[in-house]
């Protein structure tokens, strides 16, 4: 066979496994609503720098693949000129289920990567694991899970759902850092609705059971949902662009923007009655460059948010209660977030700006018998684990345990500053003289009066950032049109601090 015969056969056989499962399935992966895996990978790289690996992996018989591509396409590229590695499953071939050589090309994508310190994206479109392949499908999944696990906390992985991911299969994105879904196309689950209905009657669809906005609002499961593939794409550069490539390294900078908005609206978002709410991302925004925040979870666990932006150019991790929800309190849901958003950004060298006004953790049966201890023992636990440069804000309530669980000075903030309306104190006025002053609101002639006033009187003496600062708790207050700047000077501060911790093959984090 001449060369020029050769390069026939090579550029056919290309041709081959290019093509997926051809026109008609491809066709009704359009039909659905859904691109494929290949167009999927266009959309997310640099134009012209996409690199294929492992493209002829499957059947010896390589002049008739039954499989073109094994149903999974991998390989790397560069994402706003950073390198990322890539594997897409492609629903054209056998529904993008999962074999040995489907898995093994997987984990070669999770081994190189580790070895150069690049993000992994996984595009997750497949019917389950592969039935015909029986204990090798199953191993496969073993073997992406142990390297999910390896490599946590080492480089970015991002997993998102452009299709069905059930079974076993959803496990291996639950390991990753982040989840993005699209509405109306994308479900997960362990079981499906026909066997949820043959084992307990019930009746579900699957959009409702494992959708976009049912993993986002409800399980808590996936961190994104967005509106279709394009604006998942864009999503993810997005998220990519807050990250480093890896835990050695530190986030990408940029040129900094000016806030949105004029900073004197800081003066006027909190309500002068601490019972009324506001919207916490008003503060926040008039603190970041304009328009960085990218809110994480913004559907699930509302009495907090948490997300990314930038403050002078610099990456950073935002975590605040949201007065607009439950208060602010803290709750289970909650404590699951901020904890593990505290853990992501500790990992990938991203400072955490905390902003507090919390009135303590959600009261009641549900909570406790839910375990809000062992929950709210997780953020503790983060905080105080996490060693980048920590930096908190109270701008109202600081109360109980959970001023404590919000990043304050004990937990090792590098920087604790309150505004002039922060108060801080053990529990609310309301609550602490209904029991200090019990007896003399009981005996008095007004009672509800007399409660009235000791309980101003109480807010005046102690419910303020003062004694905290007497007491070197709080480093200053400030005034609120400054706190962009006090940030960006603790960011420099701090920016090259070292914490010593004591040897050991890790702590038990209460799970």
């Amino acid at each position: 066979m001449s060369m020029q015969e050769k390069m026939e056969q090579l550029n056919n056989l290309r041709g081959t496994v290019q093509a997926g499962g051809g026109p008609k399935r491809i066709e009704k992966q359009h039909e659905a609503g859904k691109k494929t895996a290949r167009e999927r990978i266009d959309m997310l790289f640099d134009a012209g720098t996409f690199v294929e690996i492992d493209t002829f992996a499957g059947d010896d018989d390589i002049k008739n693949l039954k499989n073109p591509g094994e149903g999974v396409v991998t390989g790397y590229g560069k994402v706003d000129g950073r390198k990322v590695f890539i594997y897409a499953q492609d629903f054209t071939v056998t529904g993008g289920s999962l074999g040995r050589i489907h898995a093994a090309k997987i984990c070669k994508v999770l081994d190189q990567a580790m070895k150069v310190g690049a993000p992994v994206v996984g595009l997750n479109d497949s019917g389950g694991a592969r039935i015909q392949e029986g204990v090798d499908a199953l191993n496969g999944f073993g073997e992406i899970f142990f390297r999910n696990t390896i490599a946590s906390g080492v480089i970015p992985q991002i997993s998102v759902i452009m299709g069905p991911c059930a079974g076993g299969a959803v496990y291996s994105p639950a390991l990753t850092d982040f989840i993005f879904m699209v509405k109306n196309t994308s479900q997960m689950f362990i079981t499906g609705p026909q066997v949820i209905k043959a084992v307990t009657g019930e009746e579900v669809s699957m959009e409702v059971l494992g959708g976009a906005m049912t993993h986002n609002q409800t399980s808590g499961v996936a961190h994104f949902a967005a509106e279709n593939e394009d604006d998942c794409m864009a999503a993810i550069k997005q998220l990519l662009s807050y990250l480093p490539s890896n835990n050695l390294e530190e986030p990408p900078t940029f040129d900094a923007n000016a806030i949105n908005g004029d900073a004197e609206e800081l003066l006027s978002i909190i309500p002068d009655s601490a019972n009324l709410s506001y919207d916490v991302r008003k503060v926040i925004n008039l603190v970041v460059d304009g328009g960085s925040f990218m809110e994480v979870q913004p559907y699930f666990a509302r009495n907090a948010v948490v997300g990314y932006a930038r403050v002078n150019g610099q990456s950073v991790g935002i975590i605040a209660n949201q007065p607009d929800y439950l208060a602010g309190c803290l709750d289970i849901n909650a404590s699951d977030k901020i904890s593990r958003f505290v853990r992501t950004c500790d990992c990938f060298n991203v400072p955490i700006i905390t902003f507090m006004d919390v009135p303590g953790f959600l009261p009641g049966t549900a909570q406790e018998y839910g375990g809000i201890i062992r929950h709210g023992a997780k953020m503790l636990y983060a905080y105080s684990e996490a060693t980048v440069p920590k930096i908190t804000i109270i701008l109202r309530k600081g109360y109980g345990g959970a001023y404590l669980a919000m990043c304050s000075s004990s937990l090792r903030a590098d920087a604790v500053f309150a505004w002039p309306s922060a108060e801080i104190a053990v529990m609310g006025p309301e609550g602490a003289v209904n029991i200090i002053y019990r007896n003399e609101i009981a005996n008095a002639e007004d009672p509800p009066e007399e409660r009235k006033k000791l309980t101003a009187e109480y807010r005046d003496r102690f419910a303020n950032p003062y004694i905290a600062c007497a007491r070197g708790y709080v480093d200053d207050v400030i005034d609120p049109r400054d706190t962009r700047e006090k940030i960006i000077n603790a960011l420099e501060t701090y920016a090259n601090k070292r914490e010593a911790r004591p040897k050991k093959k890790h702590g038990n984090l209460p799970v």
